[in-house]
């Protein structure tokens, strides 16, 4: 394993650069949109330009990396990136800002795909789960990182700006200087949204709603708490607080699924979510209580993505998860885009407790339909669930999937290899019942 990761040192880096100027832009654009003027539901539709790009970026940029491979399509990508960044400075308008955070998520989520093909493809059926907690880890501890970075400087200057725009460039470097072989990619047939829905309508319905928690977390997470009076500092610790949170109980959570089933582990998940994020509500003057929320809330949200995808995955077959994974994240996109407006407008109109309380909502919403379902479905058996597989709450590539075990695949299709050349020669033998004949 360490082998591996040695191999894959130069994107595991550069990803932590990208991550760091992801989680540092989310927060900063946040603030600065404050700054220049523009009111909290405008800022929430601005924001909500990331996640359409993300989902736009998740079924065009397969085709570019098809055509013109890895490393040129991951240098096109960050560059990409690194420009839209500064045009942020360059032209304080909403709607050019929209635009950007477009482009930005098309940006990311094709670094996203690029990085998880590339692993998927470096990593073996014996190592890939490993890869992919440190791969997680990455994407984490950069945009928790990123948060802090905050602090540089000041959010009203163009220095932070600059600095995202460098490490994003930076990034480019040991990729380019130390990669001389990158793998081919493969796309995979989509999967229509009403058949998915058919297998797990749970699955799909959860995706969804757990994509406006998320939506609302990452999207406005920094503007809310600039609402509650907290410094640029107090800021960068809430939206960590948040990441962190989800860090640490990514895996109990998945765990416990593992053993009590997907469906009760998502009704337990929502009770408790429900329940905390009212409890963060009414307690929001406490300053001592912030970042405890900010953890415990981003703790059973964050998680919630890699739940409702194993739901799923536990109703399809080996060789239909990575299809089926297309549709989860343009669902998840979906609730992701819609997240941010829909808080702007909560807290414009409720107040900044709305923060928390959308977030409780959309954890209500998934408890009533988990709850209906179990009136239409039996829940599967433990037995018969897959193993948890950790997954980024955003709209990215699943394609680095270790539920896809290809010796499964290749044992079923030798059975079927078996099964035929045994009808064929019956079959030859009635033809023929003689040697002479």
């Amino acid at each position: 394993m360490l082998r591996v990761v040695l191999n894959c040192w130069a994107l595991f880096l550069g990803l932590a650069l990208i991550m760091l100027g992801n989680g540092l832009q989310g927060s900063l654009l946040g603030l600065r949109a404050s700054i220049e003027g523009f009111s909290i539901p405008v800022t929430g539709l601005v924001m909500s330009g990331y996640f359409i790009g993300m989902i736009i970026g998740s079924t065009t940029v397969p085709k570019i990396v098809q055509r013109v491979g890895h490393i040129r399509s991951f240098g096109a990508l960050a560059s990409l990136a690194s420009t839209s960044v500064l045009i942020h400075l360059v032209l304080p308008d909403p709607w050019v800002w929209w635009l950007m955070r477009v482009i930005t998520g098309l940006a990311f989520a094709g670094l996203y795909i690029v990085s998880e093909s590339w692993l998927n493809d470096i990593a073996g059926n014996e190592n890939r789960g490993q890869l992919m907690s440190i791969y997680m880890l990455t994407l984490y501890g950069g945009l928790a990182g990123g948060q802090f970075l905050l602090n540089l400087a000041s959010p009203e200057g163009f220095q932070l700006f600059v600095l995202i725009s460098v490490m994003v460039s930076i990034a480019l470097i040991p990729i380019l200087i130390s990669v001389g072989f990158s793998p081919p990619y493969e796309t995979t047939e989509t999967v229509r949204l009403g058949q998915l829905f058919r297998v797990s309508p749970l699955g799909v319905f959860g995706m969804f709603a757990a994509g406006i928690a998320t939506g609302s977390i990452f999207g406005f997470g920094a503007v809310f708490a600039s609402t509650i009076g907290l410094s640029v500092q107090e800021i960068s610790i809430f939206m960590a607080s948040v990441i962190i949170g989800g860090m640490l109980l990514q895996y109990p959570i998945g765990w416990i699924s593992d053993r009590i089933g997907r469906r009760k582990m998502i009704i337990l998940i929502c009770c408790i979510g429900g329940a905390i994020s009212t409890m963060a509500a009414l307690t929001l003057a406490n300053d001592k209580h912030v970042y405890v929320a900010a953890a415990l809330v981003g703790g059973v949200t964050l998680p919630m993505y890699s739940l409702c995808a194993a739901h799923t995955y536990d109703y399809l077959m080996p060789k239909q998860m990575v299809a089926a994974s297309g549709g989860l994240v343009f669902v998840n996109g979906l609730g992701a885009a819609l997240g941010s407006p829909i808080t702007a407008f909560s807290i414009d109109q409720f107040g900044s407790q709305a923060f928390y309380q959308v977030i409780g909502l959309s954890f209500a919403v998934i408890l009533l339909f988990a709850l209906w379902r179990t009136t239409r479905r039996e829940a599967l058996a433990s037995d018969d669930v897959g193993s948890f597989v950790p997954m980024a709450p955003s709209p990215i590539s699943a394609a680095l999937n270790p539920d896809v075990e290809l010796a499964e695949i290749e044992a079923a299709a030798e059975e079927d290899k078996t099964a035929i050349t045994e009808s064929f020669e019956e079959l030859v033998d009635e033809l023929n019942p003689s040697d002479d004949g």
